[in-house]
């Protein structure tokens, strides 16, 4: 058994996790934020059999694509402390983060 922890964009969550379910996959959503960004993600724990692994994997694949994105950047200001301007950057966002573990035990009560 796998426990695939999957951290997605907000914008894909709800997507994944309705294909996930039609595929009869069990899905823990948590509520996340990223680092980088500050901006809301999703982390999906799926636990899966190792025959169906691949299958879980396609689907991840097949919704959480990458995309470009213009988001603000905080540059300080030169000469002034701890004032900062914004500007944009172009970030790459979506996808997926995915870590897969293998699964010792699963208790179910």
């Amino acid at each position: 058994m796998k426990l695939i922890v999957a951290i997605v964009q907000d914008e894909d969550a709800s997507r994944l996790i309705s294909e996930l379910m039609s595929e009869n996959f069990g899905v823990t959503k948590l509520a996340t934020t990223g680092g980088f960004l500050r901006a809301g993600n999703t982390t999906l724990l799926v636990g899966v059999e190792d025959d169906r692994f691949t299958a879980a994997m396609e689907i991840i694949e097949k919704v959480c694509k990458s995309r470009k994105q213009i988001a603000a950047s905080p540059v300080s200001m030169v000469g002034v402390p701890g004032a900062y301007t914004p500007y944009p950057i172009e970030v790459v966002v979506g996808g997926a983060t995915i870590f897969v573990l293998t699964v010792d035990q699963f208790i179910k009560l």
